[in-house]
């Protein structure tokens, strides 16, 4: 996957023809799918050297065309073809060599990798009799393991000394990279800090798309206007929203001019798959994550009466892992008390629906608007922090009054920087769901002379079926 390591997935789907063919697809193991084609494609006569440099590079092409997602970000609804024309052959239903079978067993979960860069590598390779080609001959791979080479150094012989053999990558379920909701103004997370990385690199090829400053997984204007630039370059309709369409078509221009599915790729590096937010959450964490969730838990319990309300500690304990199992019990998620990408973006789309729809009759104080805001924006919800920053300056001398312009500027940094060192949250600058949710809560004690806010006692109750 383009947003993430590789990992060897559990299946992979095999479309019976070319690509465009009204073939059937078949969704196999991929552990069978390795086996079927190294039965395909070799003879469990040769060498073993030979045998084991085969089915490296097997894998490895295999794993290459599911993390660049080459055929999913085309528009097909499968990870690779059984023809030779354009990938690596599969017969459907034929039986494996037994020494072959135990051969993979022993490796599918291993492959070759270009040394410092993260993706398996494009391991191209052609019989080397009837067709020859750059890359790896496979019955060239019999005369050198007869002169006594080891599969590693035949593999270096066709591809280069600078390749690694990644051992004992994790197996897990393949999920599509498109994040699942809609990126656009104020998300923030990983996806988006891929999505900023994947265009930076997209704007040194086309020069009109303008580079993005800071690639920290918040989409802010610089993002937005990217995403516009690139919609026009491609004749996208221009919204600077990036749903599933617009992602994948990213995704492919991304690994066209980084050929990521060509022998010679430019590779994709290990910090451009860093993640600098903590994804998947459980019992046991204490992060400012966790804080964001249980923020967004203490609304939806507030609303929904059969999700278990939370308090705010930034500690994931029991109480936290219950009250996620009852609101996956709610959207029909699977019931782990672990938040992963699916529970966590069910859970922005019952805050959002909750942001939208609660008559304002019913808050003391505005709930977060589901976006990151930091300098440069503008909009209603910069107003609202500005004036409730402005009131809180009265008895916080230190935290700087503002204007209610609606504008997000160095003034408004300045005020959220130190109101977020008065009252020990990170100084970032940024108004995100914890720093909003403090920021609210001072600001409804000063004004009111209580902590009132939308998840306490709201009196506004959804009944989920």
């Amino acid at each position: 996957m383009l947003s993430g390591a590789p990992f060897i997935p559990e299946t992979i789907t095999v479309h019976l023809g070319s690509p465009d063919s009204d073939a059937p697809n078949v969704t196999v193991d991929f552990a069978s799918y390795i086996k079927n084609v190294a039965s395909s494609e070799i003879y469990p006569t040769w060498p073993e050297s030979a045998l084991r440099a085969n089915i490296y590079a097997i894998t490895s092409f295999a794993l290459n065309r599911i993390y660049t997602e080459w055929y999913r970000a085309r528009g097909y609804d499968f990870d690779i073809t059984s023809t030779t024309q354009f990938d690596q052959k599969f017969i459907n239903g034929r039986e494996y060599f037994q020494n072959i079978g135990y051969l993979v067993d022993e490796l599918y979960n291993d492959y070759v990798s270009r040394r410092g860069v993260v993706e398996p590598l494009f391991t191209a390779f052609c019989n080397g009799t009837s067709v020859t080609c750059e890359g790896l001959s496979q019955w060239g791979t019999v005369s050198l393991a007869n002169e006594g080479f080891t599969p590693y150094e035949i593999l270096q012989y066709y591809y280069g000394d600078d390749i690694d053999i990644v051992k004992n990558a994790a197996v897990r379920s393949a999920m599509p990279s498109y994040p699942g909701i809609e990126l656009k103004f104020g998300s923030a997370g990983n996806d988006v800090r891929s999505l900023q990385i994947y265009l930076n690199r997209i704007s040194r090829s086309y020069p009109a798309i303008p580079k993005i400053p800071a690639a920290d997984g918040i989409f802010d204007a610089a993002t937005e206007e990217a995403v516009r630039k690139f919609q026009d370059v491609f004749g996208m309709e221009v919204t600077g929203v990036v749903d599933s369409a617009v992602w994948y078509r990213i995704a492919y221009i991304y690994t066209s001019v980084k050929r990521i599915a060509e022998l010679n790729s430019e590779g994709v590096r290990y910090d451009e798959i860093e993640e600098r937010f903590t994804e998947d959450l459980k019992i046991g964490m204490q992060s400012i994550e966790v804080s964001m969730l249980q923020y967004y838990l203490a609304v939806i319990g507030a609303y929904y009466e059969a999700v278990e309300p939370v308090e705010i500690t930034g500690y994931f304990g029991e109480k936290t892992e219950r009250s996620v199992k009852s609101f996956q019990r709610v959207f029909g998620l699977p019931q782990t008390g672990e938040v992963d990408r699916a529970t966590r973006n069910d859970l922005y789309r019952a805050y959002q629906g909750i942001a939208e729809s609660v008559p304002p009759e019913y808050t003391a104080v505005a709930l977060y608007p589901g976006t990151v805001l930091r300098e440069g924006d503008r909009g209603e919800s910069v107003k609202i922090i500005q004036e409730y920053l402005t009131l809180i300056n009265g008895t916080y001398s230190n935290i700087p009054a503002v204007n209610n312009t609606g504008y997000f500027g160095p003034v408004t940094k300045q005020s959220v920087t130190a109101f977020q060192k008065q009252f020990g949250i990170d100084p970032t600058g940024l108004v995100g769901a914890v720093t909003w949710d403090k920021i609210a809560g001072v600001y409804s004690d000063l004004k009111y002379g209580f902590d009132k806010r939308p998840y306490q006692s709201p009196g506004y109750t959804i009944t989920a079926q």
